[in-house]
């Protein structure tokens, strides 16, 4: 006989992953599958592969090519997500970009608009999109995907640290909001990762950060921020909300 009673498990739950095609999205859909979940997987990159990985592993998951940034787009496809699965439980904003500028650069305004409009203002768009079937979800659960850039500042971030900060903040207003229906909304803040968004720094210049900054003197596998995800989508997670939740080996608690 169990002495608790509430419920660690996601058997079942709909979850949507938006940015799944590769990085922490890839790595969130795989162990949500592992998990029970039904995964319906968005991404503008091809998404094939990864629907191939866990059709082959025996569990259902779905994939939708989608821009978030896509106003008309994004209901459509979550009406399709729910009329396919049989409605929404989980909603994982994952999908991003990483935009780095000088303020006086030519295309600073490019810039800006574009990582506003990709990293902060889709994110509205998906939660009001499945905000119907979250409603009618036993346990609904949003997360979405910040940064620690959202917590402090890098030299020519600002349209990323702006947008990232932005999520935070949407995050405590709406847990807010939608506390009384029981919706919870959380946010991770991923340290350096090995991601795509990475690849393009050297091992040698990824191991000298790490010395320096980072308490487990490493990058993090996009596993373990999908577990840091995980966590916060548990039934059993029901009052944990507002939360930021910084998954990033110590990178924002070192005073030096």
């Amino acid at each position: 006989m169990k002495l608790s009673k509430l419920s660690r498990s996601i058997e079942g739950k709909v979850a949507i992953v938006t940015g799944a095609a590769s990085g922490m999205g890839r790595a969130t859909a795989h162990l949500f599958a592992d998990e029970g979940a039904k995964v319906a997987i968005m991404d503008l990159a091809p998404l094939s592969e990864v629907v191939g990985e866990i059709e082959s592993a025996g569990y259902p998951v779905k994939g939708w090519t989608l821009d978030i940034s896509d106003k008309e787009a994004v209901p459509k496809v979550f009406k399709e997500v729910a009329d396919h699965f049989g409605g929404i439980d989980i909603l994982i904003n994952n999908a991003g970009i990483s935009i780095f500028a000088p303020i006086d650069a030519d295309d600073y305004e490019e810039a800006w608009e574009r990582s506003l409009r990709v990293l902060l203002t889709a994110h509205t768009r998906t939660i009001r999109a499945a905000l119907p079937y979250l409603r009618k979800a036993e346990h609904p659960r949003i997360v979405n995907i910040a940064s620690t850039e959202g917590l402090g500042a890098t030299k020519y971030g600002s349209p990323y640290t702006a947008a990232k900060t932005g999520v935070i903040g949407l995050t405590r207003s709406l847990a807010v909001e939608l506390g009384e229906e029981g919706i919870t909304v959380n946010c991770i803040c991923p340290g350096p990762v090995r991601t795509g968004m990475t690849e393009a720094i050297s091992e040698e210049h990824k191991q000298i950060y790490a010395r320096r900054r980072i308490a487990l003197k490493r990058y993090a596998e996009p596993e373990e921020v999908a577990h840091g995800t995980l966590s916060l989508v548990l039934p059993a997670a029901s009052f944990i909300t507002g939360v930021t939740l910084p998954v990033d080996g110590g990178l924002t608690i070192r005073n030096a």
